[in-house]
């Protein structure tokens, strides 16, 4: 019988929250669902009321959603060459660094990437029971927009904001105009375009019987402004780079039946350089031998208390050229040329919107220091 992406989602949450299911250390199959260009912000299961994505929102049901998950740099391609190697921007050198697909092929996977639904389908539809698989399919629902904004044409699409361009607007200032809003409101109706995309992959993983065997990653390698603060698309938008709230924070889902909580949530600050260590930790693959700084998020998805003396991170870090990042649970520090650039310094508690620049207010001198140590320590450590 062909079952309907309902069918496939109402299904998935009638199972039992912690079935039996093969242990971690064996080999599930990995579904990284990669989406270029896509904020947190944009989804309706990080809050936003005004897009449509039932079939993600009805994944973020089956999985534990990470509150505070961070890009490793502002700019797409070397945010996703950090995630899928777990080198910082500053380590990365032109194919040298053994990435997911290496690691998991070498260990027996079948390994395959998709740029489409379509594409991803017909990967799965060559899979079947024991033979574990890795799929990094790809998306980038931002690339070519649709020709009419369908179902949004009337939308007011508050939540994004139409602010003047910005003054140091650069990369796609000439989408800020007169047009802006036609322009959100088809980005609205690539949103649940790809949402169907999502919902159709996710339908033929449950039709082939392996949703139960599959451990399903979701997430974005930076994100979009789409108009606030008067800017455009990710970090390049602007000069100097930005590292927005909706550049850097992004979507986490992370779904294994039986293992990961449904329905989770999580607060803790992570990071896109976590998704190997974490890969590494659920299945055989050995965890590189290179100086990397990210850590397994396993243990926080399971719900499993983590060791005394282990205690999660406080704080993750982005950095590109002259330009990085430290980013704790509350504030947020960018640095240029080693603090002789332009600084800035945000409480995101009480402006979640990062309007008032508090880095030269002297009431925030002690955040400013710690997050400055924090920060250079963290380039120390890992610039090799």
């Amino acid at each position: 019988m062909n079952l309907s992406r309902r069918h496939f989602f109402l299904g998935s949450l009638a199972l039992p929250a912690f079935a039996a299911t093969q242990p971690a250390g064996e080999k599930p199959n990995v579904l990284l669902l990669l989406v270029e260009g896509l904020p947190a912000w944009l989804l309706s299961c990080y809050g936003n009321t005004e897009v449509q994505a039932p079939n993600i929102f009805r994944l973020s049901q089956m999985s534990t959603r990470f509150l505070n998950h961070y890009a490793c740099a502002p700019i797409s391609d070397s945010a996703e060459a950090t995630l899928v190697t777990g080198r910082t921007t500053m380590q990365l050198k032109a194919g040298g660094d053994a990435n997911l697909e290496k690691l998991l092929s070498g260990i027996g996977y079948q390994c395959g990437t998709s740029a489409s639904g379509d594409e991803a389908v017909k990967f799965l539809d060559g899979q079947s029971k024991g033979k574990p698989f890795f799929l990094h399919a790809g998306f980038t629902p931002f690339e070519k927009l649709p020709a009419d904004a369908g179902q949004y044409a009337q939308a007011k699409l508050d939540t994004f904001g139409r602010e003047p361009a910005a003054k140091n607007a650069t990369h796609g200032r000439e989408l800020l105009g007169a047009g802006l809003l036609e322009t959100q409101r088809r980005i609205a109706a690539a949103t649940t375009a790809l949402d169907a995309e999502i919902g159709k992959v996710l339908a033929r993983l449950t039709q082939k019987g392996l949703q139960e065997g599959t451990l399903i990653l979701f997430t974005s390698p930076c994100g979009s402004l789409f108009g606030r603060h008067g800017l455009w698309g990710a970090g390049n938008s602007s000069e100097p780079l930005n590292l927005y709230e909706e550049v850097i924070a992004t979507p986490l889902l992370v779904s294994w039946l039986g293992r990961v909580v449904p329905g989770g949530t999580r607060p803790e600050v992570v990071s896109a350089y976590d998704l190997v260590p974490t890969i590494c930790d659920i299945t055989p693959a050995a965890l590189p031998n290179r100086n990397l700084c990210g850590r397994s998020y396993l243990a926080l998805a399971a719900g499993k208390p983590l060791p005394k003396k282990q205690p999660w991170r406080t704080t993750v870090f982005a950095q590109y050229g002259d330009t990085a990042m430290a980013r704790s649970d509350r504030y947020k520090l960018i640095v240029r040329a080693d603090g002789k650039g332009p600084g800035e310094l945000y409480d995101d508690k009480t402006d979640a919107r990062e309007r008032v620049n508090q880095y030269d207010n002297p009431q925030f001198l002690t955040v400013k220091t710690e997050l400055s140590a924090e920060l250079a320590k963290w380039k120390r450590g890992y610039s090799a």
